[in-house]
């Protein structure tokens, strides 16, 4: 059975996040709310945990395209090769905000990560989960919780989240209805940027 707890974004209360905290520094797979859809994450040190979220969705965790949720941009050389300053423009142009950038990896990537040429890279512009993340002290490996409903793909409400995954997660945190639109995705890794996926952040700071 999954814990429940509500979490106001506009003033994420420290006692609640630091529950949460506990629960991903054991080991713990937490369903929270970003800029976009809910995501389902992890504290990316965790194997155990990392393997966890591969099972549920039904990949191998060398295979996985997970995304790294950072608190900003200042640690991004732990997971992504040297950038040039285009690139590093782009970024700070675009985040915190609803976009997920595809970045070279580097060698210092943890264990499981290590044979990726790739890396997604995430800020979302959202209080609750940049508290978690800076908090925690280290990035949120993320994937978006998709739904099996071929109308609505992504489930907006908490309550029902929490109906669906009860069994499957320890904690889910209520941060308000979600969004029903993704993080637009961006391949930065060659020479040209390339658009992956267009979601929710516009094209236009391009």
């Amino acid at each position: 059975m999954a814990e429940y707890l509500r979490i106001y974004e506009e003033n994420p209360n420290p006692r609640e996040i630091e529950k949460v905290i506990t629960v991903l520094k054991r080991g713990g797979i937490i369903i929270y709310p970003t800029d976009t859809v809910y995501g389902l994450g992890c504290d990316i040190t965790n194997i155990k945990a990392l393997e966890r979220i591969a099972k549920i969705k039904q990949v191998k965790l060398e295979k996985a395209n997970f995304s790294f949720i950072c608190y900003d941009l200042s640690n991004l050389s732990d997971y992504v090769k040297q950038i040039d300053t285009s690139t590093f423009k782009i970024l700070k142009r675009a985040l915190p905000g609803p976009y997920t950038f595809i970045l070279p990896g580097a060698k210092t990537l943890p264990n499981p990560f290590k044979k990726k040429k790739t890396v997604g890279i995430r800020v979302p512009d959202n209080n609750i989960v940049l508290d978690l993340v800076n908090q925690l002290g280290n990035p949120i490996v993320s994937t978006s919780i998709r739904d099996d409903d071929e109308v609505l793909e992504y489930t907006t409400d908490p309550e029902l989240i929490l109906e669906k995954w009860n069994d499957l997660v320890d904690l889910v945190i209520d941060g308000g209805y979600g969004d029903n639109e993704p993080s637009t995705v961006i391949d930065l890794s060659e020479e040209e940027p390339v658009i992956i996926r267009e979601g929710k952040g516009s094209l236009e700071i391009f």
